[in-house]
């Protein structure tokens, strides 16, 4: 088992300062127990910064096996509030802490970053052109893209699937033409009625409820659902490596797809 925290560098709440800073998490507000930020200390110096877009066993391990000092994570510890430390929370706690391994968690500043933020590197990923925020969530502005394409429904649903690596699920509820993509990454079924009133005739995100077909079908929007897992994996790779060269420290990305 490699130890983390080996070698020269900074440590982790070095790393953390400046991830912070880079990624305006206080001005962000976000669901309650998300954590944004360092959520669990490092012991050492940081010599190889992880990414993962979820922090769970099968993360933890294969970051701590690979000597990292501290993993970057988009979905973090604690969305459930306070909870026993028993079970599988006390495993993935209990590798962390006799790994050295350091975690930090950024979710909602992650999304919405301009520059590395999931959105607009999946939007750039998908072609999408004139891109400008869309979309609100508690209060954050922006937290999604919208832009314009020139591509068939079906072609975009097929790079969709290249970038996401997974089939995305399609509600033909729009024109099979596409002109105009609105993009909010992860569980944003809910925002269909703000993506056709901005004028988005297709609505991209990771995932919805049942009801949001007839939703698409009645707004006349195409949705393509790509994955949460699949449409959540750019910024976190693009966040270590802005983070590893920064620091002048090793970086690697720890993919595990739960096909969601």
């Amino acid at each position: 088992m490699a130890e983390s925290g080996a070698g020269s560098g900074p440590n982790c709440r070095e790393v953390a300062a400046w991830l912070d800073d880079f990624l305006d998490v206080a001005r962000i507000e976000d669901y309650p127990f998300a954590l944004n930020g360092l959520q669990v200390d490092g012991r050492g110096a940081v010599g190889r910064i992880g990414a993962a877009t979820d922090a769970c066993q099968a993360t933890i391990d294969l970051a701590a096996d690979a000597g990292c000092g501290i993993l970057l994570v988009h979905h973090g510890l604690f969305w459930g509030g306070l909870r026993p430390f028993v079970g599988p929370a006390y495993e993935r706690c209990r590798r962390l802490m006799e790994s050295g391994m350091g975690l930090y968690s950024a979710h909602l500043p992650l999304d919405a970053h301009p520059g590395i933020g999931n959105n607009v590197l999946l939007a750039a990923e998908l072609g999408v052109e004139d891109v400008e925020p869309f979309g609100s969530f508690k209060g954050n502005d922006g937290i999604g893209v919208i832009g314009a394409v020139d591509t068939s429904r079906g072609d975009l649903a097929a790079r969709a699937e290249a970038v996401c690596g997974q089939a995305p699920i399609v509600i033909a509820g729009g024109p099979e033409r596409v002109s105009r993509l609105a993009i909010v990454t992860g569980g944003a079924g809910s925002m269909i009625e703000a993506a056709a009133t901005a004028g988005a005739d297709t609505f991209l995100t990771g995932e919805g409820n049942h009801h949001t077909y007839h939703e698409a079908m009645e707004l006349g929007i195409n949705v393509i659902y790509a994955g949460h897992y699949g449409t959540e994996t750019l910024g976190i790779r693009a966040l270590a490596k802005r983070a590893a060269k920064h620091f002048g420290a090793e970086h690697a990305f720890f993919d595990v797809p739960t096909g969601l």
